[in-house]
């Protein structure tokens, strides 16, 4: 599979550099990819964007890939990474920009429309609805949600926890997380764990990778990961209470027009089921709400075709 298309290089926005992987001229679409990803996540959007006459850019976020890595936990809240991004749409020489995201990318894309109006004209995001700041800080209520329970968010609290069992076999976390979260899983299977599992012992090994992953995608994840680590990508998850504490305040409506597409065996959807029924009252000129049947979480890689057509009947509607 050839991308050589795609150009990569460095560039400067909120006092950090993030490496950028890019193709196309035109309107500028930024594509913001979530956990544990990279730009890669998106190496089948690049082509039809910048065919369709725009200009593609998906960055490693902050502490993914090529991009810096703050080393401060704090540095990962979303009020720091959503400025990562309003500063890459000035830095790439655009008053505006289309802003989607997947998984962690959507709460940034969601947060950047939100608060920044009139740099980002449209937003997308794939996975995660639109959910406002909720009442309480939010790592207390999956606390008092999952007592007694394992949750992997927090399983992810304690810095350097996850950090070592994803880098003990990075393939092998990869493969198993990857797979968990797929269509071709069944999460009803799994078996149940405890507050003091660890994630990925008991997970089902796949003995072949799914259809939409090869072994050369594969091979791209985990040499990111292992020149990077996995310290940053887990920052984010924190990070909750710290962003809830720094958007006090903020909006709650998102005016932009508006894109979300989901797998219907995507696992967030079902955590989220309330969200995704709400976000209409908070995202009204939500043009296209869809389910993508037999996939799950990982939408852009799964079902690259149809994600493909959504954007770009979007993207084409926004001038009409």
């Amino acid at each position: 599979m050839s991308f050589s298309h795609i150009q990569q290089r460095r560039v400067a926005t909120n006092g950090i550099s993030l490496n950028i992987a890019e193709q196309g001229e035109g309107p500028l679409v930024l594509l913001l990819h979530g956990f544990p990803e990279s730009w890669y996540s998106w190496r089948h959007q690049f082509a039809p964007l910048a065919a369709a006459g725009f200009h593609a850019v998906a960055p490693d976020m902050r502490g993914y890939g090529a991009s810096d890595k703050p080393r401060d936990i704090s540095a990962y809240n979303q009020v720091e990474v959503v400025a990562d991004i309003i500063g890459l749409i000035a830095a790439l020489g655009a008053e505006s920009a289309v802003v989607i995201g997947h998984d962690w990318g959507a709460p940034t894309a969601w947060s950047a429309a939100a608060q920044h109006p009139q740099q980002v004209r449209a937003v997308g995001t794939l996975s995660v609805p639109y959910s406002p700041r909720p009442d309480a800080p939010p790592l207390d209520t999956l606390r008092t949600l999952f007592k007694g329970q394992f949750f992997y968010q927090l399983y992810f609290q304690e810095p350097g926890v996850a950090e070592a069992e994803f880098e003990a076999d990075i393939r092998t976390a990869l493969r198993k997380f990857l797979f968990l979260a797929s269509g071709q899983s069944d999460l009803g299977a799994m078996a149940a764990k405890g507050p003091d599992d660890d994630l990925l012992s008991n997970l089902p090994d796949p003995e072949s990778l799914p259809p939409w992953l090869t072994e050369a995608d594969l091979d791209f994840y985990v040499g990111e990961f292992e020149r990077s680590g996995f310290r940053g990508p887990l920052n984010y998850y924190r990070n909750h209470n710290l962003t809830w504490r720094l958007t006090e305040g903020a909006p709650t409506v998102i005016e932009q027009p508006a894109l979300f597409a989901a797998g219907e065996k995507d696992g967030v959807i079902i955590m989220a089921a309330e969200a995704l029924r709400k976000m209409p009252e908070h995202v009204p000129n939500l043009r296209v709400d869809a389910r993508i049947p037999d996939i799950g979480h990982w939408t852009q890689q799964e079902a690259p075709e149809t994600v493909n057509r959504l954007l770009l009947d979007f993207l084409d509607g926004l001038d009409a």
